[in-house]
This record gives C-alpha cells, structure tokens and sequence, in this order.
C-alpha cells in the first residue's frame, strides 16, 4: 500500500484528505507543520507528499527545498490556497501544484498520475 504523506497545517483539512485518500487505497500519514513532515518523511518510505506552502514555522517552500536534498525521486503535489505562489521559482521543484478546492477529483486525480501501483 503507498503511503501518502499530508501536510497542512488546518488539521480538519487533513483529517478530510486522509477519509478521502483512504479511501482510494492510500495509506495516509499526517503532518501539521513542516518539521514533523521533515521527520515523518525521514522515518518512513513515503510514496508521495501533498504539502501545503502557507504554515507557521517552516513554510512548504522550505519543506519542499530541504526534502528535495534527500528525496529527488519521490513526487511532490504543492497544495496551496494561494495561486500565487506558482510564479515563485522555488514551487518548481514541486511535481505539480493545485489549488485548494473543496473537490478533491483534481488532487486525487493528479495523486493516481504520480503514484504508481
């Protein structure tokens, strides 16, 4: 079963993406903040991180920056309420970026694509 690691740091957000990704097969890990994502993803073999970029403490670009350095083969989904931070250079790191909605066919759809069974 891959494993899926979220980071947001609204956790009934998270809870939500874990039903919904759990659901589809997925085995969900989540994080609130970009330190605990740093140490779940050293801990564990993730499969694939959904990571939100607008967080207290370390933001998802750093997250982003610093998982990279250690994981270049693991995909990333930036997921952000905020478009504006495609134009940032740093978010192309990221495998794919997706704007928050309260549909998930286009997160997990993109998920599906990046995750190979």
């Amino acid at each position: 079963m891959q494993k899926i690691l979220v980071v947001d740091d609204e956790v009934s957000l998270g809870k939500l993406y874990e039903k919904e990704l759990t659901e589809e097969g997925f085995q969900v890990l989540l994080a609130e903040n970009g330190e605990k994502a740093l140490r779940i993803a050293q801990d564990n073999k993730i499969d694939l991180m959904v990571l939100d970029i607008k967080m207290e403490g370390k933001d998802g670009l750093e997250v982003l920056n610093e998982f990279r350095q250690k994981n270049a083969d693991t995909p990333v989904i930036l997921n952000s309420a905020y478009s504006t931070y495609k134009d940032d250079f740093s978010s192309w790191l990221a495998d794919a970026y997706i704007v928050k909605s309260s549909n998930l066919d286009e997160l997990k759809s993109k998920i599906h694509e990046l995750v190979k069974f």
